[in-house]
């Protein structure tokens, strides 16, 4: 089934040990981790001819590349190679995935589609989860790994990274989460890649920060200090100040935090939680003059004073008071008029000037953390008339955002060389198949091997690599640039390691995990009297955060994802569930969502509400606490609807499980979203409306003011239809369609 390249004999090797067991490959950027996938596919498809094979990638433009590999290199029908993305309809995903042998996806809308009951994994006999570094936490990875290993018939896993870390727990998490069974890992010296290995030269250039920006520093590192020694005489912080790193601040903010919510409202505590803030802001300005420039610093300032102006937060307002903070903007401003500039910007100009006077068709990509900066390198080279684009994520800001075409296309065009330099910032980082780049810059070193390992992986993949570091001596780029090389060679020592003694739950004992394992399979048996897939829960789509919704799927409960009017969850045509954490209960009560909330549940018989979390509901808002009692005896009294307080998203699934089972009839149909019983007779008027096709309770209203009566509505041709807002030519010959057709009982 392969054709388009020959495999190399690290790749057959890698294969020999994916085919027979759950695999992460460790592989450097450039080394064909994609092929190992293909070749992987093509063993999977020839044992069970009849399978599917899905595709896993955390971007759109990554997903975009997998669909070529597989469409390029695998002898298969192009229709039966097929994209997910959220763009196509729910109903057309389910219709794409009947009928391909090769679905790709980005994975947050594949989970919709699993707990949807949408697609089966049934008939999946590979899983590809690239980028795999990613499966830790609630990232999507996580979930559907689990679901796949349940619900597959033949499932293999195959996950792909070329650097998964450096923290060892994280790793093995990986590896759990994903059932790996085994680790394939090559670095570049390895005796089988080498004779396919491209050399890349890595060379750093330090640069001196100038005495004009140390005084700007100077005036910023002593007001981050006063913040801190005023912490320090609360007695929250030890030592001396100026060796907080910001893992320690990190900590000790969350420590105060923790003290707040538990209803210490300690004087020193508040105080330290706003001096904490505005250290955190100071200390981000001092990483904008120590390693990336004056543009991006004077606009962070700008910021701040604009912030200062608007909020009533004190830590915004007293750092824009601070005289040190206020020195430092003054110093930077006068700088700006100067023309000065940052010396790294100097050294670039040099470096592309050369690279672009020796080869005119260089391709160069300049990596950088921060958009704001990514602006001033592009002005910098736009002066030097040499071509480049800005290659950023999709997020919105100060119009820099990028759509995945617009991210796909710009791609493209580089890879034609109808430009020299993209200026990236970390969306380039991951996976993007970019051949022949012969120069990559780092603006500024980064703590992280991962990050380290993916950007110096874009160049020397079919040719002789360079990367230039820059690095502003005497500063965090020192710092950040030697913790990237120790975090390196620590993370293959720990790969090495953890593949040595592989076995099961990444050495865990076996006594253990056969005992988890018994456990499981009691668990199972008390379950199995129950078959929970008789259950159906409606969810509001915007709950899939909550972590209940994925804790009902594992429980095996059908779960439909809607866009719910009232309630988060409808258990049965008459219980509906409201749910809160106790953070947005405080918070519900002060913006006045929460009185309507209630007043729309009552259109339910047996309405309650769940308060989740074990916070103090009295520490979260300066609410006064009879305030919050009015509220509590308003919702018992009042409307009388039950209050049911749990501690976390397992316990509130439970909950909701164990009420949809006491309401679970066999003798019933299973019940329909459209019910919620109205109390008015307008109500009753746009319950009906609302149940037409394409409607809902959005669009009933205006429906009902443009016609007056249902009957009206109902004799509308399809023209009078399309004249109210929101109704389309589809929507409006669906109404008619359903209006006129014969009812067949049958």
């Amino acid at each position: 089934m392969i054709h388009g390249f020959k495999p190399r004999l690290y790749q057959q090797t890698i294969l020999d040990t994916a085919v027979k067991k759950n695999t992460l490959v460790v592989l450097p950027t450039g080394l064909g981790k994609t092929n190992i996938a293909i070749l992987l596919a093509a063993n999977r498809f020839k044992n069970y001819p009849n399978s599917k094979i899905l595709v896993l990638a955390p971007t759109r433009p990554l997903c975009d590349q997998h669909v070529d590999s597989m469409k390029k290199h695998l002898r298969v029908k192009e229709e039966e190679v097929q994209l997910f993305t959220g763009m196509i309809r729910p109903a057309k995903r389910a219709e794409l995935w009947r009928d391909s042998r090769i679905i790709i996806s980005t994975p947050q809308g594949l989970e919709n589609d699993i707990i949807s009951n949408k697609v089966s994994l049934k008939d999946v006999s590979l899983m590809v989860v690239d980028e795999a570094h990613r499966t830790v936490g609630d990232y999507a990875y996580v979930f559907i790994a689990k679901q796949y290993n349940k619900k597959a018939e033949h499932p293999r896993i195959l996950g792909l990274t070329a650097s998964p870390g450096s923290d060892q727990e994280k790793i093995k998490e990986v590896c759990r989460n994903l059932f790996i069974e085994e680790i394939e890992i090559r670095s570049y010296d390895a005796p089988d890649v080498q004779p396919y290995v491209k050399e890349i030269d890595v060379k750093w250039v330090k640069v001196e920060l100038p005495q004009d920006f140390a005084q700007v520093r100077d005036y910023l590192r002593k007001a981050f200090e006063s913040k801190l020694e005023t912490v320090k005489k609360y007695g929250y912080i030890y030592g001396r100040v100026s060796s907080s790193s910001k893992t320690s601040l990190l900590e000790l903010q969350r420590a105060m935090y923790a003290k707040l919510s538990s209803g210490e409202k300690d004087y020193g505590v508040m105080k330290s939680v706003s001096l904490l803030a505005e250290a955190f802001k100071l200390q981000h300005a001092l990483e904008l003059i120590e390693t990336q420039g004056l543009k991006p610093l004077v606009e962070y300032f700008l910021k701040l004073e604009e912030e200062a102006g608007k909020t009533r937060v004190k830590a915004v307002q007293n750092l824009v008071k601070d005289l040190n903070f206020r020195s430092a903007y003054v110093k930077t401003k006068n700088l700006v008029a100067a023309g000065k500039e940052h010396p790294k910007i100097i050294e670039l100009r040099k470096i592309v000037v050369d690279e672009v006077n020796k080869k005119k068709d260089v391709k160069i990509i300049i990596f950088n953390q921060y958009r704001d900066s990514t602006s001033k390198i592009k002005e910098v080279l736009d002066s030097l008339n040499i071509k480049s684009k800005i290659f950023v994520g999709q997020a919105k800001k100060k119009d820099t955002g990028l759509t995945q075409k617009k991210q796909k296309q710009i791609i493209e065009e580089f890879r034609k060389g109808e430009f020299n330099c993209l200026v990236a910032t970390c969306v380039a980082e991951e996976g993007l198949d970019i051949p022949l780049v012969d120069l990559v810059i780092f603006y500024e070193p980064i703590p992280s091997a991962i990050r380290t390992v993916q950007r110096r992986g874009r160049t020397g993949r079919q040719e002789k690599g360079r990367v230039i570091v820059l690095v502003t001596k005497k500063t965090r780029d020192e710092a950040n640039l030697w913790a990237s090389v120790h975090k390196e060679k620590r993370m293959y020592r720990i790969i090495h390691g953890l593949k040595k003694d592989f076995g099961p739950g990444i050495n865990e004992p076996v006594e253990k995990i056969e005992k988890r394992e018994e456990q499981t399979k009691l668990a199972k048996g008390k379950q199995s009297e129950w078959d929970y897939s008789n259950l159906i829960i409606f969810a509001d789509y915007r709950e899939k955060g909550s972590g209940i919704i994925k804790e009902l799927v594992e429980l095996g409960v059908k779960v439909e994802l809607s866009k719910l009017d009232v309630a988060d969850y409808l258990l049965s045509d008459r219980v509906a569930v409201e749910h809160k954490t106790v953070k947005d209960f405080a918070d519900s009560i002060i913006d006045g969502r929460l009185l309507s909330q209630l007043a729309n549940l009552k259109k339910y018989e047996k309405p309650f509400l769940v308060v989740e979390g074990e916070e103090d509901v009295y520490s979260q808002r300066k609410i006064h606490p009879n305030a919050i009692r009015g509220m509590l005896a308003t919702i018992i009294i009042n409307y009388g609807i039950p209050i049911v307080q749990t501690r976390n998203f397992k316990e509130t699934a439970g909950l909701l499980l164990m009420i949809a089972k006491r309401e679970a009839d066999p003798l019933k149909k299973d019940f329909t979203l459209h019910t919620a019983k109205p109390l008015t007779d307008n109500e009753l008027q746009e319950y009906i409306v609302s149940a037409f096709p394409g409607v809902g309770g959005m669009i009933a209203k205006p429906l009902l003011k443009k016609f007056k009566t249902i009957k009206r509505m109902v004799n509308a041709d399809e023209k009078r239809l399309k004249e109210v807002e929101l109704i389309g030519e589809k929507k409006a010959k669906r109404i008619k369609e359903i209006v006129e057709k014969e009812y067949d009982k049958n």
